[in-house]
């Protein structure tokens, strides 16, 4: 299985060093592009709309860029300043914001170093594989056209069919190295393409500056919708059912004295409606914030939330403490919404819940079997996930290829208290 995968890897690797090097002939074709729309600046409303238009090309190209690092494993960060409001094609504004924007000079600059290193990798990684291939069929290729011999390898004259079979094991060997190295060439391009590519500190904290204003926007308004839900369902629920039962009990006392049977039913009624009352009111609270919560922490929660769902999940924790209560909460409630999704959506047989403490970070893992293809900007779960996190300075990444399977990540930074002395596991 292992083999199979190193092979599927490679294979990758060798598809997406095909398409590095289409990409850099792009980067050279975009420079002169780029060039023309310099020179054409002074232009009255020419320069204004065509330079904006071209930097647009090139800033899709270097995000496309970023994402196939991101398949190499290296992350890049987007570096541009956010758009400002009227910012319309053709006018001051938009040209400004492009001008201005110290990564649009950095994309610039990019472009043909880009290309050299890019276009010089990408067809290394696909010519070692492809050399090795052909080594392998270059005997029977030979003979089914009766052609005549020639050299293959490095100062490997072949005269005959004997030295013919000995092309395969050299083919072989180019084939298995070419798949193995394929994937490290397109890292080393990734990295390079970090030196330019990503946001430098200022950018960093520029667009830190900017993700925090966007968190706090968005957290005031989930907790305002939270209030209100919250006060919607005292309205419509415990507080109506509390007016009936003051009610009730009202028409009780004036009924004592003629009518004790009817007062009695109607005792029963509002101790009926007491219970209902009370029902809704824990059902309130276990939704801001549940008694197991409280009573058994983080582990005993998520062990009990993954009792409750109708199918088999293992859950394993390695915590040494207890995260503050409102990252306590957040996480049980992130944990909960993602495995909610496993059992709607993914049509999953089993699932995984990990949760661990390194670093600062407490990091929950939530993994199925299903049938992958989840997408936070699809559906209001993930993202609410994610805003869920945002509020403290928490992230959440999702990995789900169609055909699974589908793990979702989150951290958040907490600091744990209360150390207890071993981790524990299990299975739901």
């Amino acid at each position: 299985m292992e083999t199979r995968s190193w092979v599927r890897g490679g294979l990758r690797a060798v598809g997406g060093g095909a398409v590095t090097a289409g990409m850099a002939i792009t980067n050279l074709l975009l420079l002169v592009v780029t060039v023309v729309a310099l020179v054409l600046i002074p232009v009255p409303f020419l320069g204004l709309a065509l330079l904006p238009w071209v930097m647009a090309l090139v800033r899709k190209r270097a995000d496309l860029e970023r994402r196939l690092a991101g398949r190499a494993g290296i992350a890049i960060a987007s570096p541009y300043r956010p758009r400002p409001e009227r910012a319309l094609p053709g006018g001051w504004r938009r040209f400004r914001w492009i001008v201005t924007d110290p990564a649009t000079w950095r994309d610039l600059a990019w472009l043909v170093p880009g290309a050299v290193v890019g276009l010089g990798l990408g067809l290394l990684a696909v010519a070692v594989p492809l050399y090795g291939v052909e080594g392998i069929t270059l005997l029977p290729l030979w003979l089914y056209l009766g052609v005549d011999w020639y050299g293959y390898g490095v100062f490997w004259p072949i005269e005959n069919v004997a030295q013919g079979l000995l092309s395969a094991p050299q083919g072989v060997l180019f084939l298995a190295v070419g798949l193995g190295v394929a994937p490290l060439l397109l890292t080393v391009n990734a990295r390079f393409t970090k030196l330019f590519l990503a946001p430098t500190k200022a950018a960093e904290l520029r667009l830190r500056v900017a993700q925090l204003t966007v968190t706090r926007a968005d957290t005031v308004d989930a907790q305002a919708a939270e209030l209100r839900r919250i006060e919607r369902d005292l309205h419509d629920g415990a507080q109506a059912r509390l007016v009936s039962l003051g009610m009730t009990i009202g028409l009780a006392e004036e009924m004592l004295e003629r009518d004790p049977a009817a007062a009695r039913r109607l005792l029963t009624e509002a101790r009926e409606v007491s219970g209902a009352a009370l029902l809704e009111l824990r059902n309130l609270v276990r939704g801001i914030h549940p008694p197991v919560l409280a009573e058994r922490g983080l582990d005993g929660a998520v062990r009990a939330l993954a009792m409750s769902l109708p199918l088999p999940i293992t859950v394993e924790l390695d915590l040494p403490g207890r995260p503050e209560t409102p990252v306590e909460s957040a996480a049980y409630f992130a944990a909960a919404e993602a495995l909610a999704n496993v059992v709607r959506h993914s049509r999953a047989g089993t699932a995984q819940v990990s949760i661990r403490f390194a670093g600062g970070l407490l990091a929950l893992i939530v993994c199925d079997d299903g049938v992958g293809g989840a997408d936070p900007s699809r559906g209001t779960g993930l993202r609410g996930i994610q805003r869920r996190l945002a509020a403290f300075d928490g992230t959440m990444t999702v990995s789900s290829p169609p055909g699974g399977p589908t793990v979702v990540m989150m951290e958040l930074p907490c600091v744990l208290s209360s150390p207890k002395t071993s981790p524990s596991s299990g299975t739901a």
